[in-house]
């Protein structure tokens, strides 16, 4: 990787759930690195092509990235109101895609699966008198 993708990178292992592009940046340039914001939009892509970032796009269509936790394929449970979010498995998924993909004379399929709820966090009962 090179020195300012490895930065960008740290930043985002840095941080606790996903982060917009613009998030990271400001981030960045506030403990004084010198990067523009299309170098940190190039590094996030790069990232996330290599696998080491994961990407969601949000319910206005941003992109917001985090740092993979596993290497391995996986999928989200994402919090819609805090964001927390859980790497899962999803063995189904897998099965179901390339099925899906054979009967329709597809092959290299690949997919990706995001799962939005409420944390048990977020959702605790609200009391009404």
């Amino acid at each position: 990787m090179t020195t300012r993708r490895d930065a960008v990178h740290d930043t985002l292992r840095g941080s606790s759930g996903f982060r917009s592009a613009q998030d990271v940046y400001a981030e960045m340039r506030l403990h004084g690195a010198k990067i523009g914001l299309t170098t940190v939009y190039r590094a996030l892509q790069a990232l996330a092509d290599g696998g080491k970032v994961d990407v969601l796009r949000t319910d206005d269509g941003e992109s917001v990235y985090r740092a993979c936790a596993t290497d391995s394929h996986h999928h989200h449970l994402v919090c819609r109101k805090c964001g927390q979010t859980v790497e899962v498995a999803g063995p189904a998924v897998e099965r179901w895609a390339e099925m899906v993909g054979s009967e329709h004379g597809f092959t290299e399929i690949t997919h990706t699966v995001e799962v939005f709820g409420t944390c048990s966090s977020c959702s605790t009962p609200s009391r009404t008198a």
